[in-house]
C-alpha cells in the first residue's frame, strides 16, 4: 500500500458524525476523501467544504454533502496535503493551484489536519518552489516585486498558455535561496500589490498525519510527537 493511501485514509478517522469538514486538494488527501465518501455509504452524517473545483466533483460523485460558506456558522475539520512540512509544521501549498481557497477554509476550521507522506517532511522550506497566487494585471510588475525580496519566480504554465486558477488569477512558482524567516516572508508577500495570496502556512497546521521508516503511523502536532 503506498504512503499516500496510507496516511489519506488515516485522517479520515478523526472525522466525527455531524461535522463541517474542509475537503482540501491534492494527491494525498484525495485518499482521505476516497474514505470518506466510503463511510458516508456507510452512514456517516458530514457536510463538506470543497477547497477546489476538483475535490468538488470527486466529492459530489462519491455523494459526499458539500454547503456553501453561507450555510455554516463554522468549520470543525479541515483536512489537506502539503507540498512540505517543516519540524514547526510550517508549511507550504499550492502545488495544485489551490492555495487561497485552502488558506481561507484552514484558516475558518476549528482543526487544520495535513496529510503527509514522509517525503514532504523536511529540515526547512525552500526546496519546492513556492506558489504566490498574483492577479493578471500588472504581472511583469508583480513579478518585479518578487524579485527584490530575493525570489526566482516562474509563471506557471498549462498547455502553452498562463495557468489560471480556479478564482482566474495566475500563479508564480517561485525560488528562494533560504526561507529562514516564513513568516516574515509571507507577510511581504502578501504586502505586495497584485498578490492575491502564498504558500507559506506559518503556524496553521495543527496535526499532521505521516509515516515513520518502518510506514507506521505518526501523528505530529505543534506540542511534539
Amino acid at each position: 500500500m503506498n504512503e499516500k493511501k496510507i496516511v489519506g485514509e488515516k485522517a479520515a478517522d478523526f472525522i466525527k458524525d455531524g461535522m463541517v469538514v474542509g475537503l482540501g486538494t491534492g494527491s494525498t488527501v484525495y485518499y482521505t476523501i476516497l474514505k470518506l465518501g466510503q463511510l458516508v455509504k456507510e452512514g456517516l452524517s458530514i457536510k463538506g467544504i470543497p477547497t477546489s473545483i476538483q475535490t468538488a466533483e470527486l466529492a459530489k460523485k462519491l455523494q459526499i454533502p458539500l454547503v456553501s460558506f453561507q450555510e455554516i456558522e463554522q468549520i470543525d475539520v479541515s483536512i489537506d496535503g502539503a507540498d512540505e512540512v517543516d519540524s514547526h509544521l510550517n508549511l507550504i501549498k499550492g502545488g495544485g493551484g489551490a492555495l487561497l481557497r485552502e488558506k481561507i477554509i484552514a484558516k475558518a476550521a476549528q482543526q487544520f489536519i495535513v496529510v503527509a507522506d514522509s517525503s514532504k517532511l523536511v529540515n526547512g522550506l525552500g526546496v519546492f518552489p513556492l506558489p504566490v497566487e498574483v492577479v493578471p494585471l500588472g504581472v511583469k510588475l508583480t513579478e518585479n516585486h518578487i524579485k527584490e525580496l530575493g525570489g526566482k519566480p516562474r509563471l506557471r504554465q498549462l498547455d502553452g498558455n498562463p495557468y489560471r486558477t480556479d478564482n482566474g488569477n495566475y500563479i508564480f512558482d517561485c525560488i528562494f535561496p533560504k526561507i529562514t524567516q516564513p513568516l516574515e516572508l509571507e507577510i511581504s508577500l502578501n504586502k505586495i500589490p497584485g498578490v492575491v495570496e502564498n504558500g507559506l502556512f506559518i503556524g496553521m497546521a495543527d496535526l499532521v498525519v505521516s509515516l515513520d521508516e518502518k510506514n507506521q503511523p505518526i501523528y505530529l502536532n505543534r506540542g511534539g510527537t
